[in-house]
């Protein structure tokens, strides 16, 4: 079970720090400038903090059980295909996504998603 539970949380800390550095301090005013020019108000309240916690856990939990099929590198790629590139289909389709983030997003969760897989390979 130390074998599991431990690399799995491990890498939801790390999902979830990379997650909130990049949206955050990053991108912050590209998420509420693009908002505002729809009307709205960027959703940042706790319960949406919370919700990416979840997020993040499910994220690890997936890369926890493609490892056991595939290599660091096969397990990075399928998980990034599986969570951020399908993300942003779908809020690019909502017209949520601010696309020149993407600059920054594509690079920086392709590293966010080797360093989850890798921590979790070396502590299984």
């Amino acid at each position: 079970m130390r074998k599991t539970v431990a690399p799995v949380l491990l890498a939801t800390l790390w999902i979830s720090l990379s997650e909130f550095a990049r949206n955050e301090f990053l991108l912050k005013a590209y998420w509420t400038d693009h908002y505002a020019g729809m009307g709205l108000d960027f959703p940042d309240a706790p319960i949406n903090g919370a919700m990416w916690g979840l997020w993040s856990l499910l994220f690890a939990l997936a890369i926890f059980f493609l490892l056991k099929q595939f290599s660091l590198r096969d397990t990075t790629l399928l998980a990034w295909l599986m969570a951020f590139l399908m993300m942003w289909v779908v809020t690019g389709n909502l017209a949520v996504l601010p696309f020149r983030i993407l600059y920054l997003a594509i690079p920086l969760s392709l590293i966010e998603t080797f360093v989850a897989a890798w921590i979790i390979q070396r502590l299984t």
